[in-house]
């Protein structure tokens, strides 16, 4: 590749050192001591050098953007920069369902306690008067065919389908911090697969919960 010539203040250069018969803009820059000519307002950059050190520039940087996230792990998931940095302990209050069927409610606040615990800086914490936050919610369960059999009209396969409506309040300075937003989970099951309802559900409960968790983030 050819040099290409870049007009230089020759004051910046006067310890620089030049090789051979280098010419810049048609002429021979490099004197006899090794000097650059100092009436020539011009030296050789060298195009591959140039881009080399570009390249490791940006490979550098984006090395650096991938590590920063992961400086300080120790002892724990650290990713406190998602989460707001006013809040240390949440009380998970035991959710509400309306559903007949029971026991669900139970999975649900305790998937979400387990993924608070692992997922985020927060602390669960037993007792409500001393913690930062509460988190409450309601638990909704629904099933669904997803499709059946063409000539017997008997279902191949359903969903289960959980809708979670929680609310997360600062007990601090009483801010909503999440006021009364929905988030589904949805699992499919089939009985010719020797899957169950109850198998579904569960799924759909603990997909619920990770999308309740994300609600407590820091929005952008």
């Amino acid at each position: 590749m050819a040099d290409s010539c870049f007009i230089l203040d020759s004051r910046l250069r006067g310890n620089d050192k030049c090789h051979g018969n280098e010419r810049c803009c048609g002429n021979v820059i490099c004197q006899p001591d090794g000097r650059y000519n100092a009436k020539f307002d011009c030296v050789i950059i060298r195009m591959l050098n140039v881009k080399t050190q570009l390249l490791s520039i940006g490979l550098l940087t984006a090395v650096t953007a991938l590590l920063v996230p992961l400086n300080g792990c120790g002892g724990g998931y650290q990713n406190s920069w998602l989460y707001p940095d006013d809040v240390t302990s949440v009380y998970v209050e035991m959710f509400d369902t309306g559903s007949f069927r029971r026991g669900y409610e139970y999975e649900l606040t305790d998937a979400i306690c387990k993924r608070i615990e692992s997922h985020t800086p927060y602390k669960i914490i037993s007792d409500r008067e001393v913690a930062d936050t509460i988190l409450s919610g309601r638990l909704g369960i629904s099933m669904g065919v997803l499709s059946g059999d063409r000539y017997t009209g008997s279902a191949l396969e359903r969903e289960a389908l959980t809708t979670v409506t929680v609310t997360w309040k600062n007990l601090k300075t009483g801010e909503v911090l999440v006021d009364a937003v929905q988030v589904q989970g949805a699992a499919s099951y089939s009985s010719q697969l020797g899957q169950t309802q109850n198998y579904a559900v569960s799924r759909a409960v603990n997909d619920a919960a990770q999308k309740v968790v994300e609600l407590m983030e820091t929005p952008w």
